[in-house]
C-alpha cells in the first residue's frame, strides 16, 4: 500500500515495507525537483507522485477512492463521461487531474454535491469540461466535444479528513482517434554485433510522432505474432507536442541469422504503421 499525506504542508509517504528501498530511490530526486520548479503547490505535486506506483491508488484505512470505466476509447466529436466514487467520503469534493504520458499533471476540475457549480483549474473551462454529483461520494467528469489532444489518463481523488490523507483512485484512461491524423514514423533498429555473440538478438522499434500518448505494439517474426521477450516503454511527449515510445524485442540470434523477416507494427490514436527488417536488407 502507498499513501501521499499533507501535514502542515509536509509531504509524508507511507509505503509497505517491501516498496519502502524502491520507492524511496524514486520519490526523493522527484520530490526535489518538483519543490524547485512548484514551491509549497502540494495540490500539483501529489498526483505526479502517485502516478509512480504501478497500482496508482493511494488508499487509506477509510476509504477507497473507485473509477470506471478503466479504459475509455471514443472518436473525436464524441463526449467522454468518467465517474469517480469517493467511498465513505462525503464532505470533500471529487478533483479530476489530467496526466499526459511524459507531462505535467494538470488539475482540470473539481466538484461537491452542495455547490452550485464545479470549480476549474487553470486553462478549463464549461462548456468542454464540467461534473455532476448524483450523491456527496458519487461525481463524473463530462468532456465534450473530445478531441486527440484531450487524450489522457485522468485521476479523480479526495481530501479524507478522518484520515487526514489524499486518497487516489487508479485513473481512467481516455484514448482520443481521428482517422484524419497521419500514421506514426517508425524505424526498426538490428541486433549488435556483440549481443550475437551471446545467442540473442535485441531488435528496437521507434515509434515517432505519434498523435496520442497510447500506442499498440505487435511484433511478429516471418509473419507470426510473439509477445515472448518483448518489452514496450511509456510514451514520452516531443517538442510538437507528439508522443515517442520504444518497444525491444529479444529473440534467438538463430532466428535472425536464418534470415526470417521481423515485423513492428505500431496502432496510435487510429492510425496504424509496420515496419520490416531482416539480416540480408541490413547494411553490414
Amino acid at each position: 500500500m502507498v499513501c501521499v499525506k499533507s501535514v502542515d504542508g509536509v509531504l509524508i509517504i507511507t509505503v509497505s515495507t517491501s516498496l519502502q528501498s524502491l520507492l524511496y530511490l524514486l520519490v526523493t530526486p522527484l520530490i526535489s525537483s518538483l519543490s524547485t520548479r512548484v514551491p509549497s503547490h502540494t495540490d500539483t505535486m501529489l498526483p505526479v507522485l502517485c502516478s509512480l506506483f504501478t497500482a496508482l491508488s493511494c488508499v487509506s484505512g477509510v476509504t477507497v477512492v473507485t473509477q470506471k470505466p478503466p479504459v475509455l476509447t471514443l472518436t473525436a466529436g464524441q463526449t467522454a463521461n468518467m465517474d469517480c466514487n469517493l467511498g465513505t467520503v462525503t464532505n470533500s469534493a471529487a478533483y479530476w487531474y489530467k496526466q499526459v504520458p511524459g507531462g505535467v499533471p494538470q488539475h482540470v476540475i473539481r466538484h461537491h454535491q452542495t455547490w452550485s457549480s464545479p470549480k476549474y483549474g487553470s486553462g478549463f473551462s464549461s462548456p468542454k469540461f464540467t461534473s455532476t454529483c448524483s450523491s456527496k461520494s458519487d461525481c463524473k467528469i463530462i468532456i465534450s466535444n473530445v478531441e486527440v489532444g484531450d487524450s489522457a489518463v485522468y485521476y479523480c481523488y479526495t481530501w479524507d479528513s478522518s484520515a487526514k490523507e489524499y486518497v487516489f483512485g487508479q485513473g481512467t484512461k481516455l484514448i482520443v482517434s481521428n482517422a484524419a491524423l497521419p500514421s506514426p514514423v517508425l524505424k526498426v533498429l538490428p541486433p549488435s554485433t556483440e549481443e550475437l555473440k551471446t545467442n540473442k538478438a535485441t531488435l528496437v522499434c521507434l515509434a515517432s510522432d505519434m498523435s496520442v500518448g497510447f500506442a499498440d505494439v505487435s511484433w511478429l517474426v516471418d509473419g507470426k505474432s510473439v509477445t515472448s521477450g518483448v518489452i514496450t516503454g511509456s510514451a514520452q511527449q516531443q517538442d510538437n507536442k507528439k508522443f515517442t515510445l520504444s518497444s525491444y524485442l529479444t529473440i534467438d540470434s538463430s532466428e535472425w541469422d536464418n534470415d526470417k523477416v521481423i515485423t513492428c507494427e505500431v496502432s496510435a490514436g487510429g492510425k496504424a504503421a509496420s515496419v520490416k527488417i531482416n539480416k540480408s536488407e541490413c547494411s553490414e
